[in-house]
């Protein structure tokens, strides 16, 4: 196997063996967390947004894994393609109500639960829906109607809406101006820096217990060039490159390893 080969325990540009104990604090990550931290202790809409492969979904899974446990009550949604009634139906789910009400049953309950848990319980809910770029108009419209509360005296839950960039043009537009202003929150990845794609492939080789030595400093070059500040081509590259250096005996993973392995990925 490569990862034998190149002394790794395991390949760490594989999905799979994201760890969030592993986590590469760029500035994108950085950022994001704060705005999450920041939306958790105010309770309001944050908006995180980014190109594909940039790890948006990654930081989640970090941030939701930072939290104290029996602190706060998650409910996560990445399923958004769907009806506003599915929708209230996959937010019943996560919270553990009736799902087969009517929808102002569904809308009462949901905000009845979020005022429990945020006066009572004392565990105040993060509802966190991922992809939110599928979101319909209609769910976006309820979104800031399920956040009035007491004649919009009060926020009791956190909304967390994390999708790609062009979501931001949506959320713009003059019909979701309420939901807008109710946006205490907003970042959009700037994607790893040239000095940061060097950092996050010796950090991933430290975390798999190899050496940074099975790579030279003129694939590290050459990754500049093709990397385009995204994580997930970046770990696609890098894991082609692994086979391939493996393939040709290389001990060490050179430029024309990481060209060749560009060129694997063009179809």
């Amino acid at each position: 196997m490569y990862t034998d080969y190149y002394g790794l325990g395991f390949n760490p540009f594989e999905k799979k063996y994201a760890r969030t104990s592993d986590c590469f604090r760029s500035h994108d990550f950085q950022q994001a967390m704060h705005g999450m931290n920041y939306v958790r202790l105010h309770p309001g809409i944050g908006i995180f947004t980014a190109r594909p492969g940039m790890g948006k979904s990654f930081v989640l899974r970090c941030f939701v894994d930072g939290l104290k446990p029996g602190t706060y009550t998650i409910a996560s949604i990445c399923l958004t393609s769907v009806s506003v009634r599915d929708f209230y139906r996959l937010v019943c789910d996560a919270l553990g109500l009736d799902e087969s009400g009517s929808i102002p049953a569904m809308y009462k309950a949901i905000q009845e639960q979020a005022a429990y848990l945020y006066r009572e319980k004392k565990q105040p809910l993060i509802l966190i829906v991922d992809e939110c770029h599928f979101l319909a108009e209609g769910i976006l419209r309820d979104l800031q109607l399920l956040m009035n509360a007491e004649y919009d005296s009060v926020n009791y839950f956190s909304l967390i809406l994390s999708g790609e960039s062009y979501f931001n043009s949506v959320i713009r537009k003059s019909r979701n101006e309420s939901l807008k202003q109710r946006v205490i929150a907003h970042y959009d990845y700037e994607g790893l820096s040239d000095e940061e794609v060097t950092q996050y492939v010796k950090h991933k080789i430290a975390c798999a217990g190899a050496t940074t030595a099975i790579m030279e400093e003129g694939a590290f070059a050459a990754l500049l060039g093709q990397a385009e500040g995204t994580p997930r081509i970046i770990d696609n590259i890098m894991t082609d490159a692994l086979i391939i250096g493996e393939q040709q005996g290389k001990k060490q993973i050179d430029q024309d390893v990481i060209l060749a392995a560009v060129e694997n990925r063009k179809f």
